[in-house]
């Protein structure tokens, strides 16, 4: 159960239309490493990890993500709800105005949509939180390009913010990995699972 408080994390206030950038930072909504898989891959692991501490922190960043996506969401918006057919045309954001005029529809940059596929929930307590991670490093990664090519200030805050707490996931995890690893026993699939090994025959 969740409670929805009506307010983004970050205050994000927009004042001039760029479909270029937001064409740039809708990666971060449907991307490969955007906030939306990052969101389904924590939530989807929390149900097989053996440790309560743990499910509980994959629980609480998993909506936080949830957050970040909407964040992602308002300043694709805002990028975008003012726009003139002649900006439409020159920015080359006719591609998806053809598809979806100006509703926010979860891609990649690269006009790849989302799937699946983008992340992963494996079973495995220490394989699972390598995978989260990676995924925080690359979401890390992306917001360091989309503050690269982005000038305007009004959007470079937010995204300094969703960067910087891409870092303190990373730590989390982290310290996670570290609890799990120092407690390997029958609950972790990756130190022992008697179950399988009974029904094997390999190496007999």
């Amino acid at each position: 159960m969740w409670n929805y408080e009506k307010r983004l994390q970050y205050p994000i206030n927009i004042t001039k239309s760029n479909p270029k950038m937001a064409l740039v930072i809708i990666s971060q909504f449907g991307g490969p490493d955007g906030e939306l898989a990052a969101s389904m891959r924590y939530l989807s692991q929390r149900y097989t990890m053996p440790y309560r501490e743990v499910a509980g922190l994959l629980t609480d960043i998993g909506t936080e993500e949830l957050a970040h996506m909407e964040m992602v969401s308002t300043i694709v918006h805002q990028l975008t709800r003012d726009l003139t057919p002649e900006e439409i045309e020159k920015s080359g954001f006719a591609n998806y105005y053809v598809d979806h005029t100006v509703g926010l529809w979860p891609q990649a940059a690269g006009g790849i949509p989302f799937n699946s596929c983008e992340f992963q929930s494996k079973g495995d307590a220490i394989t699972d939180l390598h995978e989260d991670l990676a995924a925080e490093q690359k979401a890390r990664s992306t917001y360091d390009n989309i503050l690269r090519l982005v000038k305007d200030p009004e959007i470079c805050d937010p995204i300094r913010f969703l960067r910087q707490r891409e870092l303190v996931h990373f730590q989390r995890f982290g310290e996670a990995l570290r609890r799990v690893q120092d407690d390997l026993n029958f609950k972790n699939f990756y130190a022992f699972n008697p179950e399988f090994d009974s029904n094997s025959n390999c190496g007999k």
